[in-house]
C-alpha cells in the first residue's frame, strides 16, 4: 500500500482501489495520521490537541469567574513572598454577566423550522395549484355570476372565498397559506426529532460554546436502536483537518475523543478479544493521555472516533441485450475490460465516509468501515454530508477568536485593580483627634474642678464643643487654647477614587470591545438619555453580537438538514419508522398518510425567525395606525400579529388595507343605493297617499257618476233589449215567410221533376212496346187507351 500522498503528509494515498480503502490497514494508517497531527508533540509539550483543550478550559474558567489566581499572586508578591498580604484572591466574575447576557439573548430567539418541497412532483403540484388560482382570479366575476344565475360552481378552487384579487395577493397566499401535506409531515418529523432529543438544552450549550470558546459542535447520527439522535460535542475534544472556512465545509476528516471504560468498550465493540482488552488497559500510552487532566478517571481509555471523507469509483458495465435494450451491471472499480462492441465501461466518482475508532496511545484500531446511512443531498448524490455540524464565526488562519478571549486581558486588570483596592482599604486608618493635655490643665470650669481629658472627649464627641482659654493663668498667650483638634489621614481617599476610576475604565473597555453597552447589559442609564437613543444603543449592541446568533442558527439549520436526509433512513426500518409515526400522530393524524412517501421527496430546509422586540414594535405601530384610520379590521390585526416574517407581514398589511378600502367603497355604494331605494319608496308612498286622498275627496262624485252611468246603461240596455225583441220577432216572421216561399218552390220543382220522370218512363215503355210490335208483327197499339187503364188501375 502506498502510505504517503507526498513527503509532507502522513495520510495514506487516496488514489487506490476501493477494496484497499476498506482494509483495516488503511484505516489504521488514517487513524495514526490523525493522532500524529494532533498529539505528535507529546502530552506535556504543547501539542495541538492539548493547546486547544487548555485554551478552551481557560476561557470557560474566565467565563465562570473561576480563572486561576496564581498570576495575580505573582504580580503582587515580592520574590514570591505573600506574607504581608492578607487579601481575598477570589476572582471577580465580571465576564459571567456579559456571557449570560449574550447566551440568554440568543437562546430566547424563537424560530420555526420550515420545509419546502423542491422535487419535480411537488413543484408541479404547487405550480398547478397556483395556475388554478390564477385562472379563477382572472374569471372570478364571470364564475360568480354563473354560480348565482345557474347554481353551477365552476371555480377550480375548493373555496371561492380564497381566490385572490390581484397577483400580489396570489403571491402572499402561496407564501403564507399554501402548504403541501408532505411539507407539513416533514416539518412535524423534524420538530418531533428535535423535541425528543431535547434540542433546546443542546442549543443553549452550543450558544455558550460560541460565546466562550468561539466554536460550537453538534452531531447527528442514526442507529436502529435509538433512531435519529442529536448530540452535543465538546469542542475541546474535537479534532478536524485544517480549514480556514468558519463553517468547516471543506474538512476531510473530523472526530472526537471520548473517555470510556473497558466494559463500555467491550459493549460497543463486541468482537474485541480479552487479550486485546488487557493489552489496551496495560498500555503505558493510555496513562500518558490521562495524566495532567484533573478530575478524569484513570480507569478509562481514550478512544478517538472519527469520520474520514474520501471517494469511490462507481463502475458499471453497459451491455446491449438481444432485444436491443441497454442493461447496466455494477462492477468493482478494478473492472477494466478490453474494448468490445457488446458492452462498454461507465464510471463516476462519488464522495463516501469511512467511520473509525482507535485507542489513543496504542496501535489498536477498533473499527473501520464504510459509514452506514450516509447523508446525501438529493440535488447531488455524488456529495456526502458530514455528521458533524461545526461553526466558528471568528476564525482566521485556523485561529479561533471568541467574545471571552477578547476580554481576558481586561478581566485580569479588573481583578488586579480589585486586589489593589483591598490593599488600600487594608492600610487605611480612621480619622482621630489630637488632645493637648497642657491646654486642658489651664481650663478652670468655675466649680473648683479642672477640665480632665475624659470629660473633654465626652463633650467633644457628644456636642462637638470644646472649652479652652486663650490666656494662661499668668496672663500670657495660651498656645493650646484649642485643646482638642481633629486628625485627618491623607492619600487614602484619592487612591480609592483613582482605583475605582481604573476599574470603570477597564469595565468600559470590555463594553467597547464586545459591543455590550449599558443599554444591553441592564446598567442604569443616564436620566437625561432619551428613550430613542437607548433603543438605538441596544440595537447597535445586538448588531455587534449578530454573528454569534447567525452561527447558532446555522448549526440548527445544518442539523435540521441532516435530520431531513436521515428521515429516509429511519423509514427503511420498521421499528424506527413506527416510532416516528407514533410520535407524529400526536400532532396530526393526516400526516401519517404522507410520511410513507417522505423518502421520495427532496426538501429545502430554512428557519423562519420571529421578529425581535424592536421589529415587532414597528409592526404593531403600523397595525395600530391602520386600526385607528379604519384601514383594517380587528380580525385582520390578529392575523397580522401571527405572521413571523416581518416582510410578509407588511405586505399582508398593505394587501389588507387595499381589500378594506375596496370593501368600504362597495359598502358606501351599497349605502348610496339603499338610500336611493329608500327615497324612491318614500316618494312612491307619498304619491300613493296623495292618490288615496284624491280618491277619498272625489268618492261621492265618483259614486254619483257611477250611479248615473249605471242608470244610463240600464236604460240603453232596456232600449236595446226592446229593439232586439222587435228585430227577433220580425226576423222570425221573415224566416217563416221565406220558408213557405222556399217550400212552394221546392214542391213546384218536385212536381216538375216527377212529371218529367213519368214522361220518360212512359216514353221508354212505349218505345219498348213498339220494338216488340215490330219484332212480332203485332197489332197497332193505342197508347192513350192504355194510359187510361193504367191511370184507372
Amino acid at each position: 500500500m502506498n502510505i504517503y500522498t507526498n513527503s509532507n503528509s502522513s495520510f495514506p494515498s487516496q488514489v487506490v482501489s476501493d477494496a484497499e480503502k476498506a482494509s483495516l490497514e488503511y484505516g489504521s494508517q488514517v487513524a495514526m495520521a490523525i493522532e500524529y497531527e494532533w498529539f505528535r508533540s507529546g502530552r506535556t509539550n504543547g501539542n495541538r490537541y492539548l493547546t486547544n483543550w487548555n485554551n478552551f478550559n481557560n476561557l470557560r474558567l474566565y467565563a465562570r469567574g473561576e480563572q486561576p489566581v496564581q498570576k495575580y499572586k505573582d504580580e503582587l508578591s515580592i520574590n514570591g513572598d505573600l506574607s504581608y498580604l492578607n487579601l481575598d484572591w477570589t476572582p471577580v466574575p465580571i465576564l459571567s454577566k456579559f456571557v449570560d447576557i449574550v447566551v440568554n439573548g440568543i437562546s430566547q430567539k424563537a424560530y420555526e423550522i420550515k420545509a419546502y418541497a423542491q422535487d419535480p412532483s411537488s413543484l408541479k403540484k404547487r405550480t398547478n395549484y397556483a395556475s388554478r388560482l390564477y385562472e379563477d382570479m382572472l374569471s372570478k366575476e364571470y364564475l360568480a355570476n354563473l354560480k348565482q344565475t345557474l347554481g353551477v360552481d365552476m371555480f377550480q378552487s375548493s373555496d371561492s372565498n380564497l381566490v385572490p384579487e390581484s397577483e400580489d395577493e396570489l403571491e402572499l397566499h402561496m407564501q403564507l397559506k399554501y402548504k403541501q401535506s408532505i411539507e407539513i409531515a416533514e416539518e412535524e418529523a423534524i420538530s418531533t426529532i428535535f423535541a425528543q432529543n431535547k434540542y433546546d438544552l443542546i442549543r443553549r450549550r452550543l450558544n455558550m460554546d460560541l460565546v466562550t470558546c468561539g466554536i460550537a459542535v453538534a452531531k447527528t447520527s442514526f442507529n436502529t436502536a435509538n433512531g435519529i439522535t442529536l448530540d452535543y460535542v465538546d469542542p475541546a475534544y474535537v479534532v478536524y483537518s485544517y480549514t480556514e472556512d468558519p463553517n468547516f465545509d471543506d474538512i476531510y476528516y473530523v472526530g472526537e475523543v471520548k473517555s470510556i471504560t473497558i466494559p463500555e468498550l467491550k459493549k460497543e465493540i463486541p468482537n474485541i478479544s480479552e487479550k486485546e482488552l488487557e493489552r489496551i488497559q496495560q498500555t503505558p500510552g493510555n496513562r500518558q493521555y490521562v495524566t495532567g487532566w484533573g478530575g478524569y478517571d484513570e480507569n478509562t481509555v481514550q478512544v478517538l472516533y472519527f469520520d474520514y471523507k474520501t471517494y469511490h469509483n462507481q463502475v458499471f458495465k453497459i451491455k446491449q441485450t438481444d432485444q436491443g435494450l441497454m442493461k447496466a451491471i455494477e462492477k468493482p472499480d478494478t473492472f477494466n475490460p478490453p474494448e468490445n462492441e457488446n458492452f462498454e465501461r461507465v464510471s463516476r466518482s462519488i464522495e463516501v465516509l469511512y467511520s473509525g475508532a482507535k485507542v489513543l496511545g496504542t496501535d489498536q484500531i477498533l473499527k473501520w468501515g464504510l459509514a452506514e446511512n450516509m447523508s446525501r443531498p438529493y440535488a447531488d448524490t455524488t456529495k456526502v454530508e458530514m455528521n458533524y455540524a461545526i461553526c466558528a464565526p471568528r476564525m482566521y488562519k485556523g485561529r479561533i477568536e471568541s467574545l471571552v478571549s477578547k476580554c481576558v486581558g481586561f478581566a485580569d486588570m479588573i481583578q488586579l485593580t480589585h486586589l489593589k483596592l483591598q490593599q488600600v482599604l487594608a492600610r487605611m486608618v480612621p480619622d482621630g483627634v489630637y488632645l493637648d493635655m497642657d491646654g486642658l490643665a489651664e481650663v478652670d470650669l468655675g466649680n473648683g474642678t479642672n477640665y480632665n481629658p475624659a470629660e473633654a472627649l465626652n463633650m467633644y464627641f457628644q456636642t462637638g464643643s470644646i472649652v479652652g482659654r486663650s490666656l494662661t493663668q499668668d496672663g500670657d498667650m495660651n498656645p493650646g487654647k484649642v485643646p482638642i483638634q481633629e486628625l485627618q489621614t491623607s492619600g487614602g481617599n484619592a487612591k480609592i477614587q483613582s482605583l475605582i476610576t481604573t476599574y470603570q475604565y477597564y469595565l468600559q473597555m470590555i463594553r467597547d470591545v464586545t459591543g455590550l453597552n449599558e443599554a444591553r447589559d441592564g446598567s442604569l442609564p443616564d436620566r437625561n438619555t432619551l428613550v430613542g437613543l437607548q433603543k438605538l444603543a441596544a440595537s447597535a449592541s445586538n448588531t455587534a453580537t449578530k454573528h454569534i446568533n447567525q452561527s447558532s442558527l446555522y448549526i440548527t439549520l445544518r442539523l435540521a438538514e441532516n435530520v431531513s436526509l436521515k428521515i429516509a433512513d429511519a423509514l427503511n426500518f420498521p421499528l424506527t419508522a413506527e416510532s416516528l409515526k407514533n410520535s407524529i400522530s400526536l400532532f396530526n393524524v393526516k400526516t401519517l398518510e404522507e410520511i410513507e412517501d417522505l423518502n421520495l421527496h427532496d426538501f429545502g430546509i430554512f428557519l423562519e425567525l420571529e421578529p425581535d422586540e424592536e421589529e415587532q414594535a414597528k409592526l404593531e405601530q403600523n397595525i395600530q395606525v391602520a386600526l385607528q384610520n379604519g384601514g383594517i379590521d380587528l380580525d385582520d390585526a390578529i392575523d397580522l400579529r401571527q405572521i413571523k416574517n416581518l416582510k410578509l407581514a407588511n405586505q399582508m398589511l398593505k394587501s389588507k388595507r387595499k381589500q378594506k378600502m375596496i370593501r368600504d367603497q362597495e359598502a358606501q355604494q351599497a349605502n348610496i343605493a339603499a338610500q336611493a331605494d329608500a327615497q324612491a319608496q318614500t316618494a312612491e308612498r307619498t304619491a300613493v297617499a296623495e292618490v288615496q286622498k284624491q280618491e277619498a275627496i272625489s268618492g261621492s262624485k265618483v259614486q254619483y257618476e257611477q250611479a248615473r252611468t249605471q242608470m244610463e246603461i240600464q236604460k240603453m240596455q232596456m232600449a236595446n233589449q226592446f229593439e232586439l225583441n222587435k228585430m227577433q220577432i220580425k226576423f222570425e216572421q221573415d224566416m217563416q215567410l221565406k220558408q213557405l216561399e222556399v217550400q212552394g218552390q221546392v214542391q213546384k220543382e218536385q212536381q216538375k221533376e216527377d212529371r218529367k220522370d213519368k214522361r220518360i218512363k212512359m216514353e221508354g215503355t212505349q218505345q219498348s212496346e213498339m220494338i216488340s210490335q215490330r219484332n212480332n208483327d203485332g197489332l197497332p197499339i193505342n197508347f192513350e187507351q192504355q194510359q187510361d187503364v193504367n191511370a184507372f188501375m
